[in-house]
């Protein structure tokens, strides 16, 4: 059985949008990224969000060893284009990776403006895994009191990632993957701080 780009695209779109208005929430996709089919060098759930985010009105990056493959593949895919990561809607940051390319990304991205605040960039980024152990503490609007989340990922990212989140409604939204083509959503709605120990 292969991909349907349009009915399995749908059901991952659906389900995106059901993680972006629950944060912390971890969704599955997991039945439409292993219809895919190729080897892309990237997780599944990778490719199937690009093939759900981009197309000819957006551009994208790349944060990988195998940056023209995948730009490539994206590019024949979606039909979207590549932009350097300051201009770019839409930031992938792979698991081959160094550390502090996902600080880099992160610092690069843009956050919009007070008049165009949806003029923003959205990362999405490879993590070892996702489970909803409570090293994170999430609130804010889509949470009914606080998730807990954590992420297991190289690099710095949670003071960054506040840090560009905290003049709202300007920021950015993150989406983070794992090797199980679980994906969790991030927006820069969501307060996320540390759990301190008792």
């Amino acid at each position: 059985m292969q991909l349907n780009i349009v009915h399995d695209t749908q059901i991952a779109y659906r389900k995106l949008v059901d993680s972006m208005s629950r944060p912390g929430t971890i969704s599955h996709f997991g039945e439409q990224a292993n219809l895919i089919g190729m080897e892309a060098g990237c997780y599944g759930t990778t490719v199937l969000l690009a093939m759900v985010l981009l197309d000819t009105e957006v551009t994208f990056k790349i944060c990988s060893e195998r940056e023209e493959e995948l730009a490539k593949l994206f590019n024949r895919l979606t039909y979207a284009r590549e932009a350097e990561a300051a201009a770019a809607d839409f930031i992938f940051v792979l698991n081959d990776t160094k550390p502090d390319q996902l600080e880099q990304a992160l610092h690069a991205a843009k956050t919009g403006d007070l008049v165009n605040p949806h003029v923003s960039a959205t990362l999405i980024v490879e993590a070892e895994t996702l489970t909803n152990d409570t090293d994170l503490v999430l609130t804010g609007p889509g949470i009914k009191e606080a998730n807990g989340l954590r992420i297991v990922t190289d690099g710095c990212w949670l003071e960054l990632r506040n840090e560009k989140n905290s003049e709202y409604p300007t920021g950015i939204d993150m989406i983070f993957v794992d090797r199980d083509n679980q994906a969790v959503c991030l927006p820069r709605t969501t307060q996320i701080r540390k759990r301190v120990n008792d």
